[in-house]
């Protein structure tokens, strides 16, 4: 800007010129007076007033709705949880118990959900926590909905064939409850031990009875295991029922049967004995629901009279020799086709 001043001399307005120092001083100047006017405004607008700048408010209401939806997510994350955790509890104490299946660990349900690293890289992009844990209680709950799932199927599996429970389940005496012939000799639970005395724990029934008196399954089943022992369980059969049950028939002087063999209740097992550590001929009875060993006495009728067992057993031995018959005569066609 030009600065005028009058000459006296020449009676005129003349144009003074300033020095180039004092115009950029001026400049200076003149910029910072706008700068601290500009930063007095911005202070006065956030300090003063708490005002947000555009920008700043703009992604407050964006962050907010973001917050919404995550609350939004998380209660219906706990109604999802809480639906899971009831299924979780009926499958565990009233579906799998009915079928004689064991737990699902709480281990199996909760082991291995989530990605470390892929929470790792929210935590590094600067993300909100509450974004973090909600995707943990997401992946979590997937987890745990996709373990169930398989542990429903297993159930299903197993309820297909739930009309052959009755009959796996061990139900009869193991031999003939003819009381003449046979008694119960030890109960099961605590009592003296006849070999090596003192107080022990029973956990069987026995029967006593003579040698070589016949021993039967007490239901279907499979047989797991036929070996001796010099001492202990001596001849040994144990039959898998399936269901969460198996017996245990030991001390036999003869074995009637062989491990993988399917058998039917009233199959013959075996013998009375006394072999393994007895002090004489009977037969050491025993059932285990879900490994552990429970009074036999509840699962069997001693009172049954001995010509219903021995329909039972007869009929047994009729549908086997059948079973043989029938097996016979497909392997004498298959050879007669060659």
């Amino acid at each position: 800007m030009n600065h005028y001043v009058f000459n006296p001399i020449t009676l005129r307005y003349e144009v003074q010129k300033g020095s180039r120092t004092a115009r950029v001083l001026r400049l200076v100047l003149s910029l910072a007076a706008a700068g601290a006017l500009c930063w007095l405004y911005f202070w006065l607008y956030t300090s003063v007033f708490g005002f947000d700048l555009p920008k700043t408010a703009r992604l407050k209401r964006e962050n907010a709705r973001w917050q919404a939806r995550i609350q939004v997510m998380n209660r219906q994350l706990d109604l999802y949880e809480q639906t899971l955790s009831g299924i979780e509890e009926r499958d565990d104490h009233v579906y799998r118990s009915i079928f004689g299946m064991n737990e699902v660990p709480r281990e199996a349900r909760n082991a291995g959900f989530g990605n470390p690293a892929r929470y790792a890289l929210l935590e590094r992009q600067g993300a909100d926590p509450a974004l973090g844990r909600t995707m943990r209680r997401l992946d979590n709950l997937s987890k745990r909905t996709y373990v169930q799932s398989l542990a429903l199927d297993e159930v299903h599996g197993i309820a297909i064939n739930a009309g052959d429970m009755v009959s796996h389940i061990p139900a009869v005496p193991p031999v003939l409850p003819d009381k003449r012939k046979v008694h119960l000799s030890s109960p099961f639970g605590y009592r003296t031990d006849p070999v090596y005395g003192g107080r022990r724990f029973h956990s069987g029934q026995d029967f006593a009875a003579d040698r070589g008196y016949p021993v039967y399954a007490t239901g279907d089943g499979v047989v797991e295991t036929v070996r001796f022992q010099l001492s202990g369980y001596g001849n040994e059969v144990v039959i898998n029922h399936g269901f969460g049950y198996k017996t245990r028939y030991a001390h036999l002087h003869t074995t009637e049967v062989a491990p993988g063999m399917s058998i039917r209740r009233g199959d013959p097992v075996g013998t009375v004995g006394r072999s393994g550590k007895a002090t004489g001929p009977h037969l050491h009875y025993e059932v285990l629901y879900k490994g552990d060993q429970v009074n036999p006495y509840g699962f069997m009728d001693m009172d049954m009279s001995v010509e219903e067992y021995q329909a039972m057993v007869g009929r047994r031995r009729e549908e086997s020799a059948q079973r043989r018959k029938s097996s016979m005569e497909l392997m004498n066609r298959k050879r007669s086709a060659r």
